[in-house]
């Protein structure tokens, strides 16, 4: 996949209050995004926008069955998640700190455990808290032109908090997960790519959205309940020995074969047509 080719403008609204808030694109009913919406600060996380995040990943996971692929992005261009809220941070008590920690490692949880597949779109700064966000998401799509994606938190006398030290080195390796968050060193987004950090890049004109979305609608092409199962099978691949592993690949295979769109998907090739799943 290139990711060359403008899929689609930007053209969504500032005017919705919500800092956090989740929509289906007209364009692709089964594709949704969940959007940050904090424009002037770069869309570090705040507390509100926690408990918004909160309430979208409910509605993703239990309320919505039509989303095939969930987009997180920002609604303003040239940014992604600049990480905490450093202002909100500093009025905060011990007690609130703790908090706020507790509920971001509880919102990533929940973000990582979606049983749709997940694509970070980075079309800007991915910082601290921002990283360890899309390191929560199955996929990250960065734009071509992003020059800050890191883990600053060493310089700021603390560790990374959300994860990072853990999904990090699940993602990129021990070593190279040390050399990110030792030296925090901030990368580009052709830097990433070569990390591993992004899956990939996109190419100028196109943004990291563009590229996102369409290695989605590649993504939603598949059969829901397929895709769903692959998911959860290759998420338990890390924590389960090999033998176990494939007594559970194959009990999420053989629950798909009675269902609709399995027969869907035979008669499909059949008749030498794109077959139509319903996630039955």
């Amino acid at each position: 996949m290139s990711c060359s080719r403008i899929i689609i403008r930007r053209r969504y609204l500032s005017s919705n209050t919500a800092e956090a808030f989740i929509r289906p694109l007209q364009s692709d009913p089964e594709i949704a995004c969940l959007f940050l919406n904090k424009p002037q600060t770069k869309n570090a996380i705040s507390r509100r926008m926690l408990e918004e995040l909160q309430e979208c990943l409910y509605s993703a996971k239990f309320r919505d069955k039509s989303i095939r692929t969930l987009i997180v992005r920002s609604t303003s261009e040239n940014a992604f998640c600049a990480g905490a809220d450093l202002a909100e941070r500093r009025s905060m008590s011990p007690m609130d700190v703790n908090k706020f920690l507790a509920d971001l490692r509880t919102t990533l949880g929940q973000l990582e455990a979606l049983p749709m597949p997940t694509i970070a779109a980075i079309d800007g700064p991915a910082l601290g808290g921002g990283l360890e966000l899309s390191f929560a998401c199955d996929l990250r799509v960065v734009g071509h032109d992003v020059t800050k994606i890191g883990l600053p938190e060493t310089r700021l006398g603390i560790i990374p908090g959300a994860g990072g030290t853990q999904r990090a080195v699940r993602l990129l390796g021990l070593a190279k997960a040390k050399d990110l968050i030792f030296t925090a060193r901030m990368l580009t987004a052709s830097e990433a790519l070569k990390w591993g950090v992004a899956d990939y890049v996109s190419t100028a004109p196109s943004s990291g959205f563009d590229c996102a979305l369409e290695l989605a609608r590649d993504i939603a092409k598949g059969a829901p309940l397929a895709l769903r199962a692959a998911k959860q099978a290759m998420s338990r691949a890390m924590d389960l020995p090999l033998e176990s592993g494939l007594d559970f690949e194959r009990a999420s295979y053989e629950v798909l074969l009675g269902t609709k769109d399995r027969i869907e998907a035979l008669e499909a090739f059949k008749q030498k047509r794109v077959p139509v799943f319903k996630g039955e």
